[in-house]
């Protein structure tokens, strides 16, 4: 214990010292990549602008200084020919409510990154939830632009505390993974800017992120890598100077990459090989300085972050490192959300039987999210549960259908765990997935339940799954998402009692698929070619974003649908008081100050949300929308005082005409709660 505190330590005075030197990119490292690329011949500018070495390498000029910088995936820890630590889902990271974890877990892949000589990471993924069938949500940092951007801005910090630029995508409106190649999204101004471009304007603004990644998907019938409109327009004027890369093939036109605004084309070059730039260029339809911006910004990127001038790898780090382990820990524990609970959980002894498709694995999403994790590393639920002592007999249990033996072990347990959901081959990158557990799951639910009321479901998912079947048949149900390699350890620590679950929704939680606002207008595709499986090319099918602002919660009181369970909801093993409340005025806006008393039997942690409600709007606004948020651990029987500022930002809206925010004056409530539908304090403010 002593010396994982002493690494600790070592390891956050690391990172603060990185985070007092944050690494801008400043007039005199443009000055320095301007004077590089006047050196540079044609030929080493074209080939500079793509990855070809081997798909995640840059291209090297040794004779100007300029090293072959590596790369790697992902959201979940540095893969690509390495074994690295396996942090929880982002998914997971949204509903911990936590920047610490958030911050955590960038800090631990910084660490993993440098010590294996990585120096750009392509995370965070953060584009927004809008239907729980998209194959990918589980990179993601669920349905709200705020929490979303507060995520990924502390999660960017983290990394690049440590000289490893991140990469934040993919821009824009990749929100499915069906047909992602030719699916083109249709949204308007407004739209884009309150929902789907926060989290990457504030990556630019606040966090200063290194990197950009375009997506597949064409953005009002342009795609994504070659669009000027999203890249300069918008992107560029919100002041970034950083790198725009493609996603992985997602080039279509050698025009369209040297003139639309990306940077560097990924993993080779597909659109820009020399003998389609060169002739071009020597015709003169394409000047030469159009590559001498693409080479400018990847350059001055790499010399803002040290890459030029320092070694690329810590040699001084272990790749197995107990800091980076902790993190994983740390997020893992405070990323599941109990759903339901009939008061078995916890289960502070007895006899356990854990069983289903995931009860000795460790789940994980499929595609650049896949992790190859340091062998040994990974604990199972049953691993974890195991591990809880002499308290505990468990018992694992393989297999769809129970022996006379297995269904009289199962029907003396005092708690039955059933760790049930979806994996690598059934939710991935580049495909959807059903809404129903995977075959076969809803069955064996049933068969443990009608043995032992006393059955906990865990559903390892990125996002909302069909629980219809068996909501009413068991006693407990826990969202586990995808823990990590921690994730067993913290599942066996929450159901033990050892901790409080303290995960909240970070989606609203339907109860059908129907319900979902956005569910009609996701596959704007004939039931015939999406059953099928093919990629219509021509014409491009169209996902048309018709529900507009009103995406998840921001539309249950707009279409009047209520959700089984709303957003930001989760259980305790504890009991919450909200008490006093006042709107204090502040230089940029104002400062909500409040108290929660924990009124329970058990330490635990609360993630309180603080929710903004125009009384009388200008135009048309969602009913409320959140604006702040934190989370802090309290004792039992103890209060603490919660200080949310707000800024003027947050009072306001895209004005379409001025294609520019504006402050909505007026009045205003101001909703502090634990979840969407269960606000406990009201405060009215106004703004003049």
């Amino acid at each position: 214990m002593k010396k994982t505190l002493i690494i600790a330590t070592l390891a956050l005075m690391f990172s603060a010292i990185a985070s007092a030197q944050p690494y801008i990119i400043t007039q005199n490292d443009k000055d320095r990549a301007a004077e590089i690329v006047s050196k540079m011949t044609l030929d080493e500018k074209i080939e500079f602008i793509s990855g070809k070495v081997d798909g995640f390498h840059t291209y090297a000029i040794p004779r100007l200084g300029i090293p072959s910088v590596r790369m790697a995936d992902g959201p979940q820890g540095v893969r690509n020919k390495t074994n690295s630590t396996y942090y929880p889902s982002g998914i997971g990271l949204a509903a911990s409510f936590s920047r610490d974890a958030a911050k955590g877990v960038g800090d631990g892949i910084g660490f993993d990154a440098t010590a294996r000589g990585v120096r750009i990471m392509l995370c965070p993924g953060v584009n927004i939830y809008r239907s729980p069938l998209c194959g990918r949500n589980f990179e993601y940092y669920g349905e709200d632009p705020y929490l979303t951007s507060e995520i990924a801005l502390n999660y960017i910090q983290g990394i690049q505390d440590h000289r490893v630029i991140a990469t934040i995508k993919h821009f824009a409106l990749n929100n499915q993974e069906y047909s992602r190649h030719w699916t083109g999204s249709v949204a308007d101004e407004r739209t884009l800017n309150e929902i789907y471009f926060p989290a990457f304007r504030k990556a630019v603004e606040k966090a200063g992120v290194g990197a950009v990644m375009t997506s597949y998907n064409t953005v009002n019938g342009v795609h994504a890598a070659e669009s000027s409109w999203l890249i300069k327009e918008n992107l560029r004027a919100w002041g970034f100077d950083g790198i725009v890369m493609s996603d992985w093939k997602s080039t279509y036109t050698t025009l369209g990459v040297l003139t639309g605004g990306l940077d560097l084309e990924m993993p080779e070059n597909y659109t820009t090989k020399p003998e389609m730039v060169r002739p071009l260029i020597e015709n003169g339809v394409l000047p030469e300085a159009n590559l001498d911006i693409m080479c400018r910004h990847i350059l001055q990127t790499f010399i803002a972050f040290g890459l030029l001038d320092q070694p690329a790898k810590d040699e001084s780090i272990p790749e197995d490192y107990e800091y980076s382990r902790a993190m994983a820990y740390d997020a893992a524990v405070e990323a599941p959300v109990l759903l339901q609970n009939n008061g078995l959980l916890p289960v502070k002894k007895g006899r356990l039987v854990v069983l289903g498709p995931n009860a000795n694995t460790v789940a994980y999403g499929g595609g650049s999210g896949r992790m190859n994790p340091i062998p040994g590393r990974n604990i199972t639920p049953f691993a974890g549960l195991q591990a809880l002592g002499k308290k505990y007999n468990v018992q694992l249990i393989g297999g769809t259908e129970f022996t006379p033996e297995e269904q009289m072990a199962i029907a003396k347990a005092d708690a039955v765990i059933v760790v049930a959901g979806f994996n690598h081959d059934t939710e991935r990158e580049n495909h959807d997935r059903t809404y129903a557990l995977p075959e076969g799951q809803n069955e064996l639910i049933a068969s443990a339940a009608a043995l032992n009321r006393n059955t906990v479901v865990v559903i390892n998912s990125g996002g909302e799954v069909d629980i219809n079947p068996f909501k009413d048949s068991v006693a407990a149900i826990i969202m586990a998402w995808y823990g990590g390699q921690e994730g067993g350890k913290a599942l066996a620590d929450i159901i033990s009692g050892k901790v409080s679950p303290s995960g909240k929704l970070p989606f609203t939680f339907w109860g059908s698929e129907e319900k979902n606002p956005a569910a009609k207008y996701y596959h704007e595709l004939t039931p015939e070619v999406y059953k099928s499986g093919k990629s219509p090319r021509d014409p491009f099918p169209h996902a048309i974003y018709s529900e507009g602002l009103f995406v998840g919660y921001r539309g249950v009181e707009k279409f009047g649908v209520a959700p089984m369970f709303p957003f930001g909801f989760g259980l305790s093993y504890s009991s919450f008081e909200y008490s006093g409340g006042s709107v204090n005025p502040t230089a940029d806006g104002c400062e909500v100050v409040f108290t929660v008393k924990n009124i329970g039997k058990v330490d635990a942690k609360e993630a309180v949300q603080v929710y903004v409600a125009p009384r009388n709007p200008s135009v048309l606004r969602p009913a409320f929308e959140l604006k702040g948020f934190d989370k802090k651990l309290i004792a039992k029987g103890k209060s603490v005082e919660f200080r949310i500022p707000l800024s003027m930002a947050d009072f306001s809206c895209y004005d379409v005409a001025s294609h520019s925010w504006r402050v909505d004056a007026g009045d205003y409530k101001i909703l502090v709660g634990a979840s969407s539908a269960d606000t406990r304090i009201s405060l009215d403010f106004t703004v003049r």
